[in-house]
């Protein structure tokens, strides 16, 4: 009888324990599989001067290649909540890994300019359904293992991927670019290859947010607005990045004189690097954001001078876009948990959505801004002048608002 009564219990207590195994070894694979499909929103940057050769593209194109991928993201993100309520939230990144395998399938095999803007525009809906979706994801699988934990980590680990991969991407195709014989096909591969084993992974991960099963009436659906500070401030930090990460191997080519497709993922990855660091910070949100705010102008302005300078300086180049992604990375990270703590976990993916939304407004203006500048005429170190004291007034402005409204 003893053995009999004792075999429920011990069944009771191992299956919240395999629950918990499973649901701390799904939070790896969703934090890898969100690494794989962010880094391929930035990847394609070190080749660009490849494709210029190739299909013999102007500034404007190469322009307007970016501003597809940057407006079919924002299509999806404003339409994200609404899918993960549909197919959950593993369902959605199962779905943002496959359309990213498709995305350079069609780069890696269309070796034409179509090819290169129907790629990026698939890529932009896998960037789109990852990036409203994952962080929410990570919390819930980090809660559903350890019913004690704080969501702050798992938070961080996700606003640092989201940052981070950026820089990933480009540093990878940027090398493989200096030292392998098909620049444009290889980078592509690779990452079909890491998209099967996150597409494995996921589909063995468990679920967190259940499908939705009826329609509910229009009448209940509460608006997700969010706060204006926050959208400034998130919408002028990326601008900054855009500026550099837009230009800077225009100016590591011909300014600065070093054409490596190494050198210019690099530079691309010491940005987004900076990003992560810079969020890794511990002090009050406060202090962080301040600090953020100093340290993009003070990028901006040794991005100006490095390129503006009699013989132009390839470390002040590259100091300044470290002080740039640092900076961005802080606000980023204090806007977001200001955003998501203050919101109820039925609004978390739409409030993701958005701010993600003027993350990628922000990437995307200075890069459009400045290839049309570029295309009219304008010489490269007068545009990055121009678009930084832009960015560096919208940064300043909207670190005050948001600094202005903490009690």
């Amino acid at each position: 009888m003893t053995a009999v009564s004792a075999t429920p219990d011990a069944n009771a207590s191992a299956v919240p324990a395999a629950q918990r195994r499973r649901h701390r070894s799904g939070f790896g694979v969703a934090a890898f599989a969100f690494l794989i499909v962010m880094a391929v929103a930035t990847l394609p940057s070190p080749l660009y001067g490849l494709y210029r050769t190739r299909d013999h593209l102007s500034a404007l194109t190469i322009t307007v290649v970016f501003a597809i991928f940057a407006g079919s993201t924002i299509a999806v993100l404003q339409r994200d909540s609404s899918i993960a309520a549909r197919i959950g939230r593993r369902g959605t990144m199962l779905g943002a890994v496959a359309t990213m395998m498709v995305a350079v399938g069609v780069l890696a095999a269309w070796k034409d300019l179509p090819g290169l803007l129907i790629g990026r525009l698939v890529t932009g809906v896998s960037v789109g359904l990852a990036a409203g979706t994952a962080i929410t994801y990570l919390v819930e699988l980090r809660l559903r293992a350890d019913p004690n934990a704080s969501p702050v980590r798992a938070r961080t680990i996700g606003t640092s991927v989201t940052v981070g991969a950026l820089g990933v991407g480009p540093l990878i195709a940027g090398c493989l670019a200096q030292w392998v014989t098909q620049p444009l096909t290889v980078p592509y591969l690779v990452f079909i290859a890491l998209g099967a084993i996150a597409l494995i992974g996921l589909w063995a991960a468990p679920e967190t947010g259940a499908p939705a099963t009826e329609k509910k009436p229009t009448g209940s659906r509460r608006k997700v607005r969010l706060p204006v500070p926050a959208a400034a401030g998130t919408l002028a930090a990326f601008s900054a990045n855009g500026l550099f990460a837009g230009l800077s191997g225009l100016f590591l080519a011909t300014t600065l004189h070093h054409p490596s497709h190494a050198l210019s993922g690099a530079a691309l990855f010491l940005l987004f690097s900076c990003g992560v660091v810079s969020q890794l910070a511990t002090l009050q949100a406060s202090r962080v954001l301040a600090l953020g705010t100093i340290s993009m102008l003070a990028g901006l302005v040794l991005l100006v001078v490095s390129v503006r300078l009699s013989t132009p300086n390839l470390a002040l180049f590259l100091i300044g876009g470290a002080l740039i992604g640092a900076g961005s990375g802080a606000v980023f990270k204090g806007t977001t948990g200001l955003v998501l703590e203050a919101s109820p976990p039925e609004s978390r993916v739409a409030m993701t959505s958005a701010l993600l939304i003027a993350l990628y407004v922000g990437l995307s203006v200075p890069v459009i801004g400045a290839g049309i500048a570029l295309d009219l005429g304008a010489s490269a170190p007068n545009t990055v002048l121009g678009f930084a004291v832009l960015v560096g007034l919208g940064v300043a402005v909207s670190g005050w608002a948001l600094l202005r409204r903490r009690p």
